[in-house]
């Protein structure tokens, strides 16, 4: 992941990018993926929280899909 100003920089420096999104995004992302990691009685995801987590987001789409 690379950090720019805005999508017109991303694509000077990176003509086909592979996915592009706003800080805010990897922000909420980050707290619905990691925000239980330090609870005693974690456990892993399931695919469909990771996939819900992505979508409560904004990051929809084919480059967003995880396998099933």
């Amino acid at each position: 992941m690379r950090l720019f100003r805005d999508e017109e920089h991303v694509r000077r420096a990176h003509p086909e990018p592979g996915a592009i999104f706003a800080i805010e995004q990897l922000w909420t992302l980050a707290q619905r993926w990691y925000g239980d990691r330090l609870d005693p009685a974690w456990t892993p995801h399931d695919r469909v929280r990771n996939q819900d987590d992505l979508a409560s987001a904004g990051l929809t789409g084919q480059f967003w899909e995880l396998p099933a």
